[in-house]
């Protein structure tokens, strides 16, 4: 079988998923510059970003000031760029092993899924309970497809 065309529905399958989990990655530092504009180029975290330029005309020092708002976004980006990759690879390798296309469609799909939930618990400011719970369904999803690879490829 050849495991990565549009063929198989397992890759298909993570071939949507991945190209929602890229969007929801780039769409996040999006999000942080918007974030910033919105807020007067607040949260910047460089000194040379106080350099008068086209758009930001009048820089000042509270521009180096942490912003939460600002600064929730950054750390929503950072928390993406923990796990997202961990998919991608995981993902990629459980497609080699061939699991039922419905395994693949509730883990793939799942995480998408927590990663969605744990984006709008971070964003609506729920406690740490609520965003860790998102966290580890994500994770122990992309746990499970690595061992299931490893379990099913060196078997």
């Amino acid at each position: 079988m050849q495991y990565l065309t549009p063929d198989n529905p397992v890759f298909v399958t993570y071939a949507i998923a991945a190209a929602l989990m890229v969007l929801k990655l780039m769409g996040q530092g999006w999000l942080t510059v918007y974030r910033m504009m919105k807020s007067g180029w607040g949260g910047m975290v460089n000194p040379e970003d106080l350099r008068q330029s086209a758009l930001n005309p009048h820089p000042h020092d509270d521009q180096l000031e942490v912003s939460d708002y600002v600064d929730r976004s950054r750390r929503m980006h950072r928390n993406d760029l923990e796990n997202i990759p961990g998919f991608w690879m995981a993902g990629l390798l459980f497609v080699f092993a061939a699991p039922p296309l419905w395994l693949a469609q509730v883990t793939m799909y799942g995480f998408v899924l927590a990663r969605a939930l744990h984006a709008w618990a971070y964003l609506s400011k729920q406690n740490h309970e609520v965003r860790a719970t998102f966290y580890t369904v994500g994770s122990l999803i992309v746990i499970y497809m690595a061992l299931h690879a490893l379990v099913v490829l060196l078997g």
